[in-house]
């Protein structure tokens, strides 16, 4: 799962990217309109207008809770965020930065809990930043970082099965040939990431 630091991190360079494609010349704030503009029609393909809605919602209470001047914005029935004007009115130079900064990190944040780090970072790249590559502190690329990190829940449940099959013998072989099964699997996602992981520059 990626860390905070990580996840704010991210929406740093996809606002900067806003920027730097000369979609916006406005602050970091009003980028940020732009990314979950950028981001609203593949959402809206995976989970549903009512679902975007609901995610977009979500992400801007949470980050009204540290930016109290997003309670300008609002969402409208498309999925698009409307208050630019009143933000505009509300915010100073200063503001202006770290409040986009944290409306993107909550919504990349629930993004990552609702559909993975690997779909999120998926959507990411093919969206807003096709020719980067996401790289951990570790040198595994974040999205097959994600996959190790799925390969250790896995092997987790294997141990975890494997220790009910004695507390349960009327149903023990059951336990235990589900035990195996996943820890093959492990072991199969495993060999797959570390075949196929680009290797980092």
């Amino acid at each position: 799962m990626m860390l905070p630091l990580q996840m704010r991190d991210l929406a740093l360079r996809l606002l900067a990217h806003e920027n730097a494609a000369g979609k916006t010349s406005e602050p970091t704030e009003f980028a940020a309109f732009g990314v979950c503009l950028r981001l609203r029609q593949p959402l809206i393909a995976l989970a549903g207008l009512a679902g975007f809605r609901s995610l977009l919602a979500r992400a801007l209470t949470l980050a009204r809770a540290e930016a109290p001047s997003l309670n300008a914005v609002q969402i409208a029935a498309d999925g698009s965020l409307q208050g630019l004007d009143g933000l505009r009115a509300q915010v100073d130079t200063d503001e202006a930065g770290e409040t986009g900064i944290i409306l993107i990190t909550q919504l990349l944040g629930l993004l990552v809990r609702v559909v993975g780090e690997a779909m999120t970072l998926q959507l990411v790249t093919s969206e807003i930043l096709p020719d980067s590559k996401f790289v951990s502190k570790g040198g595994i690329p974040m999205g097959f970082e994600a996959i190790l990190n799925e390969v250790d829940d896995l092997q987790s449940v294997s141990a975890r099965l494997e220790g009910l099959a004695g507390q349960y013998p009327p149903v023990a072989e059951a336990l235990m040939s589900i035990s195996g099964n996943v820890l093959n699997t492990a072991t199969v996602l495993a060999v797959v990431a570390a075949v196929k992981s680009p290797k980092p520059n």
